[in-house]
């Protein structure tokens, strides 16, 4: 088994095109593998999970996972069921809030957004003029999933048109994460599952880059 966890990449709807931050990560990390959906366009809940598990499953060892936007969600929906013990962190960008009123069809088969405690180390990154999430529905959901809260400013959705490159900001995130390893704490979380869910009473602690 590895020593160094292998990086899950897990982007939103409709993929990472080539100007996305996590497509730039892949090309310049060796220790990013990105998840394939079956389809990027026709997101289906059990399927997106489905994949997320296979990969998992796939790595040698340790696993560290980057979400964005749809993605994110994917990943609470996965870990609201799956064994997780071999995921160290997750650094979960832009969360969609598929639960807003308007949202498309296609995002909404993802609602209701779990509630409760990831269990593992988690980082929730938020822009202050996110489209499809706002400032206080992104600390509620780092709050109900027991995450940091990293406010990065305003940078849209976090995506290719933020125009961020290989975004070093959000990579010092990712290996802060890596070098924290996994935190046995967390491993309590798993027995969280079935509580009710969290209340929005408070605002998760925030850091800013």
């Amino acid at each position: 088994m590895s020593d160094h966890p292998r990086v899950l990449v897990i982007p939103g709807y409709n993929g990472s095109g080539p100007d996305h931050w996590q497509t730039h990560w892949e090309w310049a990390r060796d220790d990013c593998t990105r998840v394939v959906q079956h389809s990027w366009h026709d997101p289906e809940p059990g399927a997106w999970v489905g994949a997320i598990a296979a990969a998992v499953e796939a790595a040698a060892g340790t696993v560290v996972i980057a979400a964005h936007s749809l993605g994110c969600i994917a990943v609470a929906h996965w870990a609201a069921v799956a064994d997780t013990t071999r995921v160290a962190g997750a650094l979960l960008v832009a969360p969609c809030d598929v639960e807003r009123v308007g949202v498309p069809e296609a995002l909404a088969r993802f609602a209701p957004i779990p509630r409760t405690a990831l269990p593992f180390r988690s980082v929730v990154v938020a822009s202050s003029n996110d489209p499809y999430a706002t400032p206080a529905r992104s600390r509620c959901l780092a709050e109900q999933w027991g995450a940091s809260l990293v406010e990065a400013g305003a940078l849209g959705h976090i995506n290719a048109a933020s125009q961020l490159g290989a975004w070093p900001f959000g990579q010092a995130l990712l290996d802060d994460l890596i070098a924290a390893g996994p935190d046995p704490r967390f491993a309590r979380a798993a027995a969280l599952r079935d509580a009710a869910p969290w209340p929005c009473s408070g605002v998760s602690a925030a850091v800013r880059p």
